[in-house]
């Protein structure tokens, strides 16, 4: 089944990213039953690629270039593995598509106007220590420099359900509907942050501290923190390093910002996603739940921590 030619580009863009996520899950799941990861390092010990990431990412772009030849495309394992390969291209009209609604601001369009980000396997590390509700893939949807639709999909999600079908994927455009999910309130009565596990330092504890939390959820992957966020199990996402980047945080903002909640740098700036934007996100990163007080967490952040993170 295929969208009518006639319906806007972002519905258009939005539900085949969701057909074309959810394989690249599948793709994810079959690297790893066949158990060589093929893992080698990036930038670091910690900064780990594996055929996954190669493999869903070639899934992702080789698609989404072949539906949308126009739009720019960057993604995290550079740029050997955005080239398009026929081997890898899946169509996502041989799949039940989902009905996405266009907001009318957003409804005119160009594919010209397009950045989309796309982190092919996020929770790299995660998922070679078999942390697997860690791990997301994510099809962030930027124009005029700001994200406006985001694809998280969950590759494992009730892996640990016997029985129960794997994967589950989430759509969201901001200004219009969250799909995938019922977005679910966090406990009243008490703070729960999520944070890294992985990239920790005084400047992460001096702002998480600051927000004086309850409780702390240090996990893995920017889109498992931000569906902690849309499930109602933490208030508050907190980063204040410079150690994500645009593709870790576009599809998350946008679903998380379409949920009525808010993602910002730690400063309370707005992160820019337009092709020319420096890929990391060097001042970091605070998300907040829907209903909660965004810019209240913001001036608890200390100065010493916020003068630290420099653009």
């Amino acid at each position: 089944m295929s969208l009518a030619q006639g319906a806007p580009l972002l519905s258009r863009l939005v539900s085949s990213s969701v057909a074309i996520a959810s394989q690249a899950g599948h793709v994810i799941r079959e690297i790893m039953k066949k158990g060589d990861l093929g893992i080698v390092e990036k930038e670091s010990v910690r900064d780990l690629q594996t055929e996954a990431d190669r493999a869903a990412q070639r899934c992702i772009i080789s698609s989404l270039n072949k539906c949308f030849p126009k739009i720019t495309i960057i993604g995290e394992e550079g740029e050997d593995e955005t080239k398009v390969t026929s081997g890898s291209i899946f169509d996502p009209s041989t799949t039940s598509l989902v009905d996405v609604a266009c907001p009318p601001h957003l409804s005119s369009m160009a594919e010209e106007e397009v950045v989309v980000w796309v982190d092919p396997l996020d929770g790299t590390a995660e998922y070679t220590q078999g942390l697997l509700d860690h791990v997301t893939v994510l099809i962030g949807i930027a124009s005029g420099g700001k994200a406006i639709g985001g694809v998280i999909h969950q590759p494992y999600y009730n892996y640990q359900n016997p029985g129960s079908e794997l994967g589950r994927t989430i759509w969201g455009i901001v200004g219009g509907e969250v799909g995938g999910m019922k977005i679910l309130p966090p406990p009243e009565g008490k703070l729960i942050v999520t944070t890294t596990r992985s990239h920790s330092s005084s400047t992460v504890n001096d702002a998480i501290s600051a927000v004086s939390p309850d409780e702390v959820l240090r996990v893995g992957g920017a889109g498992h923190k931000v569906m902690l966020l849309l499930e109602g199990k933490a208030h508050l996402y907190v980063f204040a390093s410079p150690g994500c980047k645009k593709w870790d945080t576009c599809a998350p903002q946008a679903i998380l910002e379409a949920a009525g909640g808010i993602l910002t740098d730690i400063q309370g700036n707005a992160i820019p996603y337009d092709a020319s934007a420096p890929h990391r996100n060097s001042t970091g990163v605070l998300a907040s739940a829907a209903g909660q007080k965004h810019g209240v967490y913001l001036e608890q952040i200390p100065q010493h921590v916020k003068d630290n993170l420099k653009a």
